[in-house]
């Protein structure tokens, strides 16, 4: 039975899987980008070489030997490796520019442990990113329930592009709704619905949830992460959808 945001996490499938850049040509400086992306993750990054000319400059995620996905360097360099979290706060990379690599979107169930700014300014991007999409998703969808916390909701304003992209998904129709610390009214522009609090989950977590409209085919996607020391979160996304139809149903129902 789950109690609480925590107990999701003994629900993932933790599936062992590693990448492999096939064929390198490019400088040593983009494979560190990658390492430094995956440092201290349950994701190892090799290389090898193959005869293949249409592999080069590819990473290949493979899960018992086998590829499950493949992605050009340049798709991961476009959407994660060349970027900062200020491009997303600030609304510098729009919505509709923002792209999830099949071999990151195949991560998903994978448990990640992550250091934000200034401990590591790459670690964090990953679960950014993520977010985007699922906003992105909802975004087009233009139904179903958005469910999104902050901590604390001022962001919701500070952040030019994080404002820009809530208000765009609340007017597509999709119901919205918002978690964290702070005064409703400062949102009172905005076509969100507020929820507010001050225990652990207001205050510590970080969760993007979209579900579709009940009994219909689409997108079931969420990412959970949890602060349980300072700037250090504990993270993962999930396509399943029986799972994120009871994480939304958690939130709803105890948040």
């Amino acid at each position: 039975m789950i109690e609480s945001l925590r107990s999701f996490f003994d629900e993932l499938e933790s599936p062992d899987r590693h990448l492999v850049v096939v064929n390198r040509s490019s400088p040593d400086p983009v494979r560190n980008l990658i390492d430094s992306l995956l440092d201290g993750q349950p994701v190892s990054v090799s290389e090898v070489e193959s005869d293949a000319a249409s592999d080069a400059d590819v990473v290949a995620l493979v899960e018992d030997g086998d590829v499950i996905a493949r992605s050009t360097l340049d798709e991961l360099l476009e959407s994660v490796l060349l970027i900062n979290s200020d491009l997303y706060k600030t609304g510098t990379v729009g919505l509709d520019e923002i792209e999830l690599p099949d071999v990151l979107r195949g991560l998903d169930e994978v448990p990640f442990r992550v250091r934000g700014y200034p401990a590591s300014d790459k670690e964090k991007l990953l679960l950014i990113l993520v977010s985007r999409v699922i906003e992105r998703i909802a975004a087009e969808r233009g139904d179903g329930t958005l469910r999104a916390s902050f901590q604390r909701l001022s962001r919701i304003n500070d952040e030019r592009g994080t404002n820009a992209v809530y208000e765009r998904v609340a007017e597509t129709g999709v119901d919205v709704h918002v978690y964290g610390v702070g005064d409703p009214e400062e949102l009172s522009a905005l076509p969100l619905t507020v929820h507010t609090g001050t225990s652990y989950p207001y205050r510590r977590s970080w969760f993007v949830v979209f579900t579709p409209p009940r009994g219909s085919e689409g997108d079931h996607v969420a990412l959970l992460a949890l602060e349980d020391e300072p700037n250090v979160w504990d993270g993962f996304w999930t396509f399943r959808p029986e799972l994120v139809t009871r994480l939304e149903r958690h939130i709803a129902e105890e948040l």
